[in-house]
């Protein structure tokens, strides 16, 4: 499987709305791999944006100042929310990138034209509306924008996008995201604009080949990273002969991803991605989670205040599959001790300690598993609320089993029993909560494998809320 994520603006730090996108990839790619299978893990960030020119004119930095730095705060979100991926693509950096750019470029040239074009542009959404204000909320008011650009006849593809999106040969979820598109797609599409004016751009960017006064669009250059960023057979593994690739994103985007991305492909002679699963935005009192509106929580900041099995388990036990979250600090806490603190972790002290004082420590035989596990249903339709919730089923069936039996009080063989299965269940869980919370699982693992347990230190200890100010 090869998973993707969108690539960032690097015009800030990142923000918890990232976050999200990138827990979520790391859980489908730790699950695929668990059950041995081949997987790619792909991030990055989108350096040639005008966006980020404009965030380093604001501070008074070069421009490659200000993208190094951002960009390296992105990436180093791999340490701080114990991220799996193997490749990490920076638009301006990566060394095959940009003559990749420049060859889908080439294979496109017979969908290329250019004319005079006039039209409202959101610098936040690098895009062009009919009429303001923006649709994604941005409060800059849109910029008249009047040049000669080039443009790709994305009108050409309508019906293949509709057949393609139908038959499911690319399928979008959630279901209403994939109506969402084909009703876009079915109302007619319009020929899109795919260069800027250098002297717009600042300079920043990659050349149009062969026409150096224009730079390609910023969203025709981050969509090429999903197949540039494969370095030597990485293209023929995992774009020509993989049968799932999977494209991760927020709602804001999809149009890229299931229209215009599609089109491009199709264009160039390409294979098409397989899935695209879009998810809804994070909020902060009712507004979206983003760099430019002052809400933008840090995931760093709150790793650090918090831990990452806080942070992660929030993301993937509250975040529904369909419609916004609302976040708050308040939230993210309490969730981790209910569950963490006082459902885990307390079920792993109780188990252990109850071998330890009733058997000397020693694990009796397993028996029968309590409950049957559906992270993979679960994860097979990017849900990862009931992916997460699955695995909590295992909590709540151990602790239903505790007060059912009560092994305190049971006879040893009955006693041996109970304990053997709950040990089990312990085990099991830290097998299957590795996706999800990876060092949390290890804890877990640690706890309650070998042969004969002793008592552990508290796993979770209680969070309290930061004080503001």
């Amino acid at each position: 499987m090869y998973i993707t994520t969108t690539i960032p603006y690097v015009n800030a730090r990142p923000h918890l709305g990232f976050a999200l996108e990138l827990v979520q990839a790391d859980v489908l790619a730790r699950h695929h791999r668990r059950r041995g299978e081949p997987v790619r893990f792909q991030t990055g960030t989108d350096d040639n944006s005008l966006k980020n020119v404009l965030a380093a004119e604001a501070e008074g930095v070069p421009v490659r100042e200000l993208v190094d730095r951002n960009a390296a705060e992105f990436e180093a979100l791999r340490g701080t929310l114990d991220l799996s991926f193997d490749s990490f693509v920076r638009t301006s950096a990566h060394p095959g990138h940009r003559a990749g750019v420049e060859r889908i470029w080439r294979e496109t040239a017979h969908d290329l034209y250019q004319r005079h074009y006039e039209g409202l542009y959101c610098v936040g959404c690098e895009q062009f509306y009919p009429e303001g204000p923006c649709p994604d909320g941005h409060e800059a008011p849109l910029q008249r924008v009047s040049e000669e650009n080039w443009f790709f006849r994305l009108s050409r593809y309508q019906e293949e996008l509709l057949d393609l999106i139908g038959s499911g040969r690319l399928t979008i979820e959630p279901a209403a995201r994939r109506n969402e598109v084909l009703a876009f797609v079915g109302a007619g599409l319009d020929d899109i604009s795919v260069s800027r004016s250098a002297t717009r751009a600042r300079g920043w960017g990659i050349p149009v080949p062969g026409d150096p006064d224009q730079v390609v669009y910023v969203w025709w250059d981050a969509l090429a990273n999903y197949i540039t960023a494969l370095d030597g057979g990485g293209y023929e593994r995992w774009w020509v002969r993989e049968p799932a690739k999977v494209h991760l994103m927020g709602k804001g985007v999809i149009r890229f991803h299931a229209v215009y991305w599609p089109a491009m492909l199709l264009s160039a002679g390409r294979p098409l991605p397989t899935s695209i699963f879009v998810h809804d935005y994070l909020t902060a009192g009712g507004r979206k989670i983003s760099k430019s509106s002052g809400n933008s929580a840090d995931p760093a900041a709150l790793v650090a205040a918090y831990g990452v099995d806080a942070v992660r388990w929030w993301l993937l036990r509250e975040v529904p599959r369909v419609g916004d979250a609302d976040f708050t600090e308040a939230r993210l806490v309490a969730r981790y001790d209910e569950d963490l603190a006082n459902g885990l972790g307390n079920l792993v002290n109780r188990v252990a300690t109850m071998v330890c004082r009733f058997l000397d420590g020693h694990v009796p035989p397993a028996g029968e598993p309590l409950v049957e596990v559906r992270v993979d249903e679960a994860l097979a339709a990017f849900d990862f609320r009931r992916a997460a919730l699955a695995v909590w089923e295992i909590v709540e069936a151990a602790n239903k089993h505790i007060e059912r039996t009560r092994p305190w009080q049971q006879p040893r063989r009955e006693q041996e029993a109970s304990l053997g299965r709950l040990v089990h269940a312990c085990r099991a869980l830290a097998v299957q909560l590795e996706p999800f919370l990876p060092t949390a699982a290890a804890r877990v693992a640690a706890a309650v494998g070998g042969e004969r347990l002793s008592r552990p230190a508290p796993l979770f200890p209680r969070l309290l809320p930061r004080r503001a100010g």
